[in-house]
């Protein structure tokens, strides 16, 4: 009996001690990104395939994202998804981030135009701090029935469509207007003096524009509801809220503007004190697979940072991005520069001076 009570003994510690050992392998991959970038469904595949992975996820936004790895000196998460344009300036002011080591990414997945355009703009000091996770462009929503003119950033200001157009008070309207003026804001971002000048000429030619627009949009779900409801029949969009709508009007297009659709990349990035490196990259690989970029395509959007990511759509967005993007149009994005140091403060007094004017 004793000898049985001691067995019994023995095995049960060897047990605690396996499901303690079991809980001390398994670790938390924290991410900090935007709505949709990881939906319950892909975070399910992924904590099934790796069981000693937990996800823990938070929503932010770009401003956010530096704001809380700032506070943190690049603790409390283990991956970002800031963009592209971000990167390099936040780790040169903060040191937030550390490098990505691209031997432990799939990068033979990456489209190379997409990839060599974050390792150069997301880079610092001969280290690249990120890899592509998706892109997508900003440029023109419009009902083709109602205004098949509308083709570049300024048309939204034709007096023939008083009252009846939109746009968002943020940086893409600035740029975009600042592009079909002939203006390179870009270029610009560099001297300061130079792009307060262009500022000041966008600002005034967007306070004369405001009799034009029915609202000024705050997200993709008032957009829609303006242009489903007809109150609205052209407006600065993102590409994939243009997308999305045309389940339910074929009449709304996306139009890429004739002097250049603004394009974005988001991407992946590591805290500088993130403690689950490995699960990140596993994290990372997972969603370039193509059967999980058909799942993440669904839930963003947007067009994953893949080769052939465009075919990977869904069929309804597939068909409207080909449609919406002749060879010239993709040729002609024009893809965010690196923010430098006083942009963005220039940037807000221009736009707070368009939401003053009356």
């Amino acid at each position: 009996m004793f000898i049985r009570r001691v067995s019994e003994l023995v095995m049960a510690t060897l047990a605690a001690t396996t499901i303690s050992v079991a809980g001390a392998q398994a670790e938390k991959l924290r991410i900090l990104t935007w709505g949709g970038y990881a939906p319950d469904e892909v975070i399910s595949l992924f904590e099934k395939e790796y069981p000693d992975i937990e996800v823990e996820v938070t929503l932010s936004n770009n401003e956010e994202m530096i704001a809380k790895l700032r506070a943190t000196g690049g603790s409390g998460f283990d991956l970002v998804q800031p963009g592209f344009n971000r990167v390099a300036a936040a780790q040169a002011e903060y040191n937030i981030y550390k490098p990505i080591d691209l031997s432990k990414v799939n990068v033979d997945a990456l489209d190379p135009m997409l990839l060599d355009k974050v390792k150069a703009d997301a880079a610092l000091k001969g280290e690249v701090y990120s890899v592509p996770f998706d892109w997508g462009t900003s440029g023109l929503m419009v009902d083709k029935t109602k205004a098949a003119e509308v083709r570049d950033w300024l048309d939204l200001c034709d007096p023939k469509f008083k009252g009846r157009t939109s746009m968002r008070l943020k940086r893409t309207i600035l740029v975009g207007t600042a592009f079909a003026l002939g203006k390179d804001p870009f270029a610009a971002y560099s001297d300061l003096d130079a792009y307060r000048k262009i500022l000041d000429e966008v600002a005034d030619k967007l306070i004369a524009c405001k009799p034009n627009l029915k609202a000024y949009w705050q997200g993709g779900d008032d957009l829609s509801a303006l242009m489903l409801s007809g109150e609205v029949v052209a407006a600065e969009t993102w590409d994939s809220t243009a997308f999305k709508l045309v389940t339910h009007n074929p009449n709304i297009v996306y139009v890429p503007p004739k002097s250049g659709a603004l394009g974005w990349i988001d991407t992946f990035s590591l805290p500088r004190k993130g403690k689950a490196d490995e699960a990140a990259y596993k994290w990372i690989n997972f969603v370039y697979r193509p059967d999980i970029v058909k799942k993440l395509s669904a839930s963003t959007g947007s067009i994953i940072a893949v080769k052939d990511g465009i075919d990977l759509l869904p069929d309804n967005v597939r068909a409207s991005v080909k449609g919406s993007f002749a060879k010239q149009d993709l040729a002609n994005i024009r893809f965010a520069a690196p923010i430098q140091p006083g942009v963005e403060d220039l940037e807000g007094k221009a736009l707070e001076r368009i939401k003053a004017a009356n």
